[in-house]
């Protein structure tokens, strides 16, 4: 277990591999430890790190530190603490929105942005996600399997108004208006049988050139879980693309080009 003091509290984090620096950002039921798999994945080329934001797994619990801002602000300040400089970012739910906010702000500081079931607005989310005590949001977008145990039991430590405080703040959270002008390269997924999130309508034809939107139909709101062959396969092409490149150049499988609508 590692962890570092940032502005006077504690984050944890885990690294392994060695090489470029990637950045895991867990969503808003579980922890960094779900990540473990796609960790490993690319770790042959990387070096991956995975934390647990503000109000979420061994991280400090501060209500005054739970709101976007100041979770992109814990981004800033870990990356800066450990020295690093560009870096690929992975984000799944609020991690997705943490990352693009953070691309959005910090342009340079981003070579590539991997955001998995991001909402872009509040009324794509369910309302459940939003009002659910914890054990029923875990019950609810977790399966009770060995391969799901660790991220279920994680899920349990978070503060439910880490969750709740993060949809607080529309003109932070609500980025479909502004999503059009970033301009890093920028992977959306989402599964299709996801009950939490729905996925924003993408228009190949009028989003950025450097975008691109894969939907996968096993999987739910966890596709890193759900369908982890497929998922650490499309990482892995993803990652492998020269920095600049835009997914759509992506040299995959029929089901990679496929367009998404």
């Amino acid at each position: 277990m590692s962890a570092i003091l940032l502005d006077g509290g504690i984050v944890h984090y885990e690294v392994i591999g060695r090489g470029r620096p990637i950045i895991f950002l867990h969503g808003w039921v579980g922890s960094w430890r779900y990540w473990v798999p796609a960790m490993q994945t690319a770790s042959t080329g990387f070096r991956a790190y995975a934390l647990d934001m503000w109000g979420f797994g061994d991280s400090a619990h501060d209500l005054d530190r739970y709101g976007l801002d100041k979770q992109v602000a814990l981004l800033d300040h870990f990356l800066q603490e450990l020295g690093m400089g560009k870096v690929a970012i992975v984000g799944h739910g609020l991690g997705a929105q943490v990352g693009l906010l953070f691309t959005m702000r910090y342009p340079t500081v981003v070579d590539r942005i991997m955001a998995i079931s991001a909402p872009f607005e509040t009324n794509l989310v369910n309302a459940r996600l939003r009002s659910a005590g914890l054990s029923d949001l875990v019950d609810w977008l977790l399966t009770k399997d060995a391969s799901n145990e660790a991220a279920r039991t994680d899920g349990l430590k978070a503060d439910l108004q880490a969750i709740s405080t993060s949809f607080n703040t529309s003109d932070q959270f609500n980025l479909s208006q502004r999503i059009g002008g970033l301009n890093n390269p920028c992977l959306l997924v989402y599964g299709l049988n996801d009950p939490a999130v729905v996925m924003p309508l993408f228009e190949p034809e009028t989003a950025p050139m450097t975008m691109h939107a894969v939907a996968l139909e096993q999987s739910g709101h966890f596709p890193m879980l759900d369908d982890p062959a497929r998922f650490n396969r499309l990482l892995t092409d993803f990652l492998a693309l020269e920095s600049g490149e835009s997914p759509r150049d992506l040299q995959l499988k029929e089901e990679w080009k496929r367009r998404v609508r």
